[in-house]
């Protein structure tokens, strides 16, 4: 008997929909229902309760909403260790690549056991500053260092292993993985990248001197930013969900995490076909 977790995004009545759907059929197939308690409870034989506990006590994970809230879910201590299926409920949608039209037969597949997975790089990111460490966190897509709309340029100085690359002057830096290759980092000029490669990549978001240009890295590089500009409204953002301020002398490590996300992958789709559909090639 399987014990599946529903995560379910916040006030999307399209998503409580699914969820309302497909219950039934895990109770058939005897399988403990867990669900995020965002939602009012329902149903008989449920379990409502907070998602640190859901994803704790699940063998497989089904997330309804957008690449958000999966991505959310990916900073979540413990999700590493649980497949997940992630629904695509409308919109961009690069990493939920499971269509609701395709839902009953990726059931289907999860009950059975018969799905493959596809293993995400993520990363380790530290901040320092006077005093030590001030906060750790873990970052599927990207870490971004950025100035506010009336802040002016910003130099970040970068080093790789601890020698010295270079020091951008620019609106800001972003440090990607593979998965995150197709968010902020493409608007910045990067390419976009397999997301089943371990590398780690650097863009500076608008540069000062156009010569300073994205630039990629094997996985085991430990990439060290400190600001160099005082009196700025600079930020430090994780998928572009959570962030701290920085202050002039900050540092910030990114490394690859030992941790990796379980993605179960669509049988009826590849990653071409995923990048074809969403930048809509060969249209005219």
């Amino acid at each position: 008997m399987q014990t599946i977790g529903l995560i379910v995004k916040k006030n999307r009545p399209q998503a409580l929909e699914q969820v309302k759907s497909i219950v039934p059929l895990l109770q058939r197939a005897r399988a403990t229902v867990v669900i995020e308690d965002t939602i009012e409870p329902f149903g008989d034989g449920l379990r409502f309760c907070p998602r640190a506990d859901v994803i704790a006590g699940s063998d497989v994970l089904l997330v309804f909403g957008g690449d958000g809230t999966l991505l959310s879910v990916a900073r979540e201590n413990g999700a590493e260790s649980v497949p997940i299926l992630a629904v695509n409920l409308g919109g961009l949608g690069f990493l939920t690549e499971t269509r609701v039209q395709e839902l009953q037969a990726m059931l289907d597949r999860v009950i059975a056991g018969d799905y493959a997975i596809e293993r995400r790089m993520m990363l380790d990111v530290r901040l320092v500053r006077a005093g030590g460490e001030k906060k750790r966190f873990r970052v599927l897509n990207d870490v971004v260092i950025n100035k506010s709309a009336l802040a002016r340029i910003i130099d970040i100085e970068t080093l790789v292993d601890g020698s010295y690359l270079t020091t951008y002057k620019s609106d800001g830096l972003i440090v990607c993985t593979p998965t995150g290759s197709t968010g902020y980092f493409l608007s910045a000029g990067g390419p976009v990248i397999c997301p089943d490669l371990e590398l780690i990549s650097l863009a500076p978001i608008c540069p000062h001197t156009l010569s300073q240009r994205p630039i990629i890295l094997n996985d085991a590089s430990v990439i060290t930013l400190v600001l160099k500009t005082p009196e700025e409204d600079v930020h430090l953002t994780m998928d572009g969900q959570v962030g701290e301020r920085l202050h002039a002398g900050d540092v910030v490590e990114v490394r690859k995490s030992a941790a990796a996300l379980q993605l179960i992958t669509s049988p009826f789709r590849n990653y071409f076909e995923v990048l074809r559909e969403k930048f809509r090639w060969g249209e005219r």
